[in-house]
């Protein structure tokens, strides 16, 4: 069974990110996520509903920012969970990803 993981627009024009983004689960959050990145010019995503990630949530961002920058939109992350922040910080990606709220 795939572990579940929502993301949902808030009123702010936001989106937020909840559950377990791990390999179960990424590539339907992936696809849900596709309307949203058509429709908007800006995003912020907030990941402090994320209960579990492994490398495959770290790559969902990479995937999410790769597709902002196809649009030339601006693509913010915040709320880091720690578990997550120590997979971007090995894989070197502190620098690259246009995070808010960093974790440090």
């Amino acid at each position: 069974m795939a572990a579940l993981a929502t993301i949902e627009l808030q009123e702010n024009g936001g989106l937020k990110v909840s559950g377990e983004l791990t390999f179960s689960s990424v590539s339907a959050l992936l696809a849900e996520s596709l309307s949203y990145f058509k429709s908007q010019d800006e995003l912020q995503i907030d990941l402090a509903g994320v209960a579990h990630s492994d490398t495959a949530g770290v790559a969902l961002l990479v995937e999410w920012m790769r597709m902002a920058k196809q649009r030339d939109a601006h693509l913010f992350f915040s709320n880091i969970p720690e578990q997550m922040w120590a997979i971007i910080e090995v894989s070197d990606l502190g620098q690259r990803l246009p995070l808010l709220n960093q974790n440090e």
